[in-house]
């Protein structure tokens, strides 16, 4: 018996799934579970809808994520930070305060996560940050920390 699977079934199928079960398998268990239903004709094209539309989605995603990309790649995100001899910062700047401070200055909202710093910013100066937008995209930002005063 052909069942398309609702859920994730290990050893058996992941969701979306069309497989060939037993139908003493897919009867007491799969449809009492709620994990599968039968493969009938309608089953199968609303499943197809449902892959196309989820892949619709994630290219919008994926182009919204470009767009953003380039922009963020011409913007520069100004810090000020109390700093010593030859321009060594007392602290350092991090991902949450570049991302509060993008947020201020030009209004996009982005999550800290996704700016990428290996370690803090910890001298004056511009230093170009990776921010990992999408996982097929990633673009630059520019930070310039100047002295406070």
């Amino acid at each position: 018996m052909k069942v398309i699977f609702l859920k994730d079934v290990k050893g058996q199928g992941k969701k979306g799934e069309i497989k060939e079960v037993s139908e003493g398998y897919a009867a007491n268990f799969l449809f009492k579970q709620g994990l599968a239903q039968p493969a009938s004709e309608g089953a199968v094209k609303t499943l197809d809808n449902q892959k196309k539309a989820e892949e619709r989605r994630k290219e919008q995603e994926k182009q919204d994520a470009k767009e953003l990309g380039v922009k963020l790649a011409e913007l520069t995100v100004q810090l000020r930070a109390k700093a010593g001899e030859g321009g060594r910062l007392f602290g350092a700047v991090t991902n949450k305060q570049v991302a509060d401070e993008l947020e201020k200055q030009h209004k996009i909202k982005l999550d800290k996560r996704k700016i990428v710093m290996d370690d803090p910013v910890r001298t004056l100066g511009v230093t170009k940050v990776p921010v990992k937008l999408h996982p097929e995209v990633t673009s630059s930002l520019n930070v310039h920390v100047v002295e406070e005063k």
